[in-house]
Formats: structure tokens, sequence, C-alpha cells
């Protein structure tokens, strides 16, 4: 909860150190955020991956995790492909990713415009799987790590809660699916946080 506070109200996180990567980690603690050598970036993205998969088990919907042939010129291969149609008599794939607004790339941009961070990756996610909207349903989802998504992913998760409901009945369902996420990507700013001190530097729980 520290950590999530902080990295919203711009607070002082920690003593300035150095990352494992050779950077400088400021006081602010960003740097955790956006590091590419921390090892827990491919574990929050398993993390929301599943998180979103689970969801879809709920809704009674079946998907299988990084479908193989999907694009036979590259060999791409996107996060998960429900096994029934979605609309438009295409099945539906997905991919996640996390970004964080306040990196030097984007914090121009998030200044102006709230999430458009978001939106940013959305479109990148979107150019790199062009190929597959022929025969696919293609769905972008790119939370920002203070909590923002692109505005397509957001109706998009909208909707699966609202199936969840059908099922369980209870109507709350759509906003427990955005606590979980929102949940998940603040626990993984702590730990990212964590990962960019040295071994030797590290501090218990």
């Amino acid at each position: 909860m520290r950590v999530a506070v902080g990295l919203r109200l711009g607070s002082c996180l920690c003593v300035p150190h150095q990352c494992q990567c050779g950077s400088l980690v400021t006081a602010h603690g960003l740097h955790g955020c956006i590091c590419k050598k921390v090892p827990s970036r491919t574990s929050r993205h398993n993390a929301l991956n599943d998180l979103v998969a689970r969801a879809f088990a709920s809704a009674a919907i079946p998907a299988a995790k990084e479908p193989q042939g999907l694009s036979r010129a590259d060999g791409k291969r996107p996060d998960v492909l429900t096994m029934v149609l979605w609309r438009e008599g295409k099945p539906l794939t997905w991919d996640v990713t996390v970004v964080c607004p306040l990196a030097e790339s984007y914090i121009g941009d998030s200044a102006a415009n709230a999430g458009s961070a978001a939106e940013a990756a959305a479109t990148r996610k979107t150019a790199k799987y062009a190929g597959l909207e022929m025969t696919h349903i293609f769905q972008p989802v790119a939370v920002e790590n203070l909590g923002t998504m692109n505005a397509s992913a957001y109706c998009f998760l909208s909707g699966l809660g609202h199936k969840i409901s059908a099922i369980s009945g209870d109507d709350r369902e759509t906003c427990y699916l955005f606590h979980r996420i929102s949940v998940l990507i603040q626990r993984f700013n702590a730990i990212l946080l964590h990962e960019s001190f040295a071994d030797g530097n590290r501090w218990d729980d």
C-alpha cells in the first residue's frame, strides 16, 4: 500500500541507489517500473494474462493460452484464443501489456492526456497482430501501472464482467474484475521496486 500511494503522490519511496542493471534509482523509485532487467516483468505479464483467462473461465468461455499457428508468416502468438466464436463469426484473441506513464517516452503525452500511454501501447499491439484481423477479433489489453487502461480494453472487460454476472447472479462481478486487476498491478509495482535493489542491498519484509 505504501508503494502504491507513494507512486500516485510522487513521494520518496527509497534511498537513491544503483539498480542491478546499473542505472540510478532515484528516491521516487520509478526506475523499477520501467527497468527491463527486473525478472518480475515477465511474471507480471503472466499473472495479468492468467487473471483475464480465469475471468473467461468464470464466464464459461473456453480459451487456450499462447495458441500455435495463427500466423504462418511470422509465428507471432497472442496470449490467449477463445475456443468459441466471439462475434462476426470469428474467435477472439488478446494480448496484455503493462506500461508506465511516467517513463520519459510517455510522460509528456500522459501529462496532457490521461491514459495516452495505454492507448499508445494498445496501438502498437494492434499493429503487431494486424495480420490476424481477417480471421480473428484481436483485443489489446494495455494497462498503465498507475491504473488506467485503453478504452477498448475497458469496454471489453466490462462486457466480460457482465457475462460473469449472468452466470453468478452477482451484479458486482465487473467491479470485482477491475479490482483484481488493480490489486495485481499495485502488488507488482512493489515487487519491481524491491527487485531494483542489488542483492546485498535488499530489505527484508
